[in-house]
């Protein structure tokens, strides 16, 4: 067969296009890649809290007995005099806790390692910069526990419990020095609110983590708004797969699929949260049918690199987990760290853009101080506006002018 000369160029160009990735995928740590060097560290874990295999698949196992101490976590990783003197100075204050689980993902020797600047206290939580609700949950609060800042959906907030405590938390302020599910009665107030008011059509169940609840308090939740003829869809908000993949049991499955349509959006940040655990939890999920989205946060350190998010939304098309999200960094006391520019978020979007499939381009989301709702940050693809044209610019960054003419009257022409 002959090939035209300019398809073959033009090939060559793409190709080159993507070279600066490639050189770079195999630096970027995977955590699908990293099977070997999590069983090291699962076993150490084990050894470390005298538990069996069987014990590490039990997720109510995993819950209790979360890593919460510098006794703890200094023999599971190698941690100088001044870290283990800050996570016990910001303990102090802030609360801490990684499931083994999790742990185990972290390399014990590499100080800046994402999951565990995920996961552990530094010093750097000890500037006492940005708002303790930023986003305004207390003066959005109608009712129960929910926070509303749309016309037609809301959230239910559950519980105070995660797996592992993010150090990024936007509600830190709720996580104090013990585990909390949210009343029942609080909760009846907060379905009450929605069975009253029709216009809400679509209800977000988060927490902290909702499925640190039973299985059976969970579905008494879900059946209750399942029964309001005006609620759509149910989502639920969790960190389950990421930090704690053992709780997506076959029951719980089987549990949520009842109730249809039923949506979840998890937490992944960095492409080493991608473990054949998470995996096998995500396809457990979809399987069930039930639709995976991802809400990653843009934080500097872990994932502010066009490189790594592009390898982390790939990674996560391969477990069934759509790329949904990528929130800024929101001003939480205590996280001015993790807090990156605009600007660093506009050049990943730029580069996903073109450079992966549009399924791995999540929205860049800056929420609107004090609740006033998530507004979508975006490259600026429109240069100017004729009468009958518009002039646009491409992923390549070729400016284009286009047809811009009115739509016709098909009632009138027909």
């Amino acid at each position: 067969m002959i090939y035209h000369q300019e398809s073959i160029a033009r090939a060559e160009e793409l190709k080159s296009r993507i070279e600066d990735y490639m050189d770079e995928y195999d630096n970027i740590a995977k955590g699908l890649k990293l099977s070997k060097e999590y069983e090291t560290q699962k076993k150490r874990i084990l050894e470390i809290l005298g538990a069996s295999n069987e014990d590490w698949d039990d997720y109510k196992w995993q819950l209790q007995n979360r890593i919460n101490s510098t006794q703890q976590i200094t023999k599971i990783l190698n941690l100088s005099e001044d870290e283990v003197k800050s996570i016990e100075k910001i303990s102090d204050e802030y609360r801490w806790a990684i499931s083994p689980y999790y742990a185990s993902l972290i390399d014990p020797n590499d100080k800046f390692d994402p999951i565990k600047l995920l996961s552990i206290p530094t010093v750097y939580e000890n500037v006492g910069l940005g708002s303790i609700d930023p986003m305004n949950e207390r003066g959005t609060n109608p009712a129960g526990s929910i926070t509303r800042r749309y016309p037609d959906r809301l959230i239910i907030n559950t519980t105070n419990v995660c797996a592992m405590y993010c150090r990024h938390c936007q509600r830190r302020r709720n996580i104090s020095d013990t585990d909390t599910h949210q009343n029942k009665n609080i909760l009846q107030e907060s379905i009450d609110y929605i069975r009253d008011n029709k216009e809400i059509r679509d209800v977000l169940i988060t927490g902290g983590d909702p499925l640190t609840m039973s299985d059976q308090m969970l579905e008494w939740l879900i059946s209750e708004v399942r029964k309001i003829e005006h609620v759509e869809i149910i989502r639920l908000g969790t960190r389950t797969p990421v930090t704690l993949p053992q709780r997506i049991t076959d029951e719980l499955v089987d549990m949520l699929k009842k109730y249809h349509p039923i949506y979840i959006n998890t937490h992944f940040n960095h492409p080493k949260e991608v473990t054949n655990e998470a995996k096998l939890a995500c396809e457990k999920l979809a399987n069930a049918g039930i639709p995976l989205g991802n809400q990653a946060v843009l934080l500097n350190g872990i994932n502010n690199d066009k490189h790594v998010m592009k390898c982390l939304n790939q990674e996560l098309l391969k477990i069934r987990v759509r790329p949904y999200y990528i929130f800024h960094a929101k001003y939480v006391i205590g996280t001015e760290h993790f807090v990156t520019s605009i600007d660093e978020g506009i050049e990943i979007i730029e580069y996903l853009r073109g450079y992966t499939s549009g399924m791995a381009i999540p929205t860049y989301i800056v929420n609107a101080p004090g609740g006033l709702g998530k507004t979508p940050i975006l490259p600026q693809y429109l240069i100017s506006r004729g009468k009958n044209t518009v002039k646009i610019r491409t992923w390549e960054g070729n400016v284009l002018e286009i047809k811009n003419t009115p739509s016709v009257d098909l009632r009138k022409i027909l």
